[in-house]
């Protein structure tokens, strides 16, 4: 999906979630077969319920049909972000620092693409925004543009 409609999707999203006391985490667009897969992330502090996400989706719906931000069939997704979130925003960055985290690039950083470790620090270098990940006491360095995705990584055991 197009990055201007992704875009679109949040700006329409944020004042709704906002309003109803909840936080924006992530958005999500695949697209399966014909039909685009609309993911809403949300989180509020003790966390959210069904209910939350019911009314947050009946109020996007009506407003993505109204403004006509998808050409064609989709399906709309509000949930609560989980266990294995997604950090996509430089808060999240910030704020998850020291936890074991998931992240993929789209493109090769020190020859690897996907990297299993610990978020040491969020950081800006020339202008640059960088993530940085320890993985068995190596520190690598990724610029944030190139992280096509990131997650809190599953605890071992729950």
């Amino acid at each position: 999906m197009d990055y201007d409609v992704k875009e679109k999707i949040r700006q329409l999203a944020e004042p709704v979630v906002i309003s109803e006391g909840m936080e924006l985490i992530h958005v999500e667009c695949i697209k399966m077969h014909t039909r685009w897969i609309i993911r809403l992330f949300l989180d509020k502090e003790g966390g959210i319920n069904i209910d939350d996400c019911a009314n947050v989706s009946n109020q996007l719906g009506d407003i993505f049909d109204i403004r006509e931000v998808i050409n064609g069939a989709y399906t709309l997704e509000v949930s609560s972000p989980g266990i294995d979130r997604p950090i996509s925003r430089d808060q999240d960055f910030v704020k998850y620092k020291g936890s074991r985290v998931n992240i993929k690039t789209n493109v090769k950083v020190e020859g690897m693409k996907n990297f299993h470790g610990i978020l040491s620090d969020y950081v800006e270098e020339n202008g640059r925004k960088m993530v940085l990940i320890d993985i068995s006491g190596k520190i690598y360095r990724i610029p944030q543009n190139d992280v096509s995705k990131a997650n809190l990584a599953m605890p071992d055991k729950l």
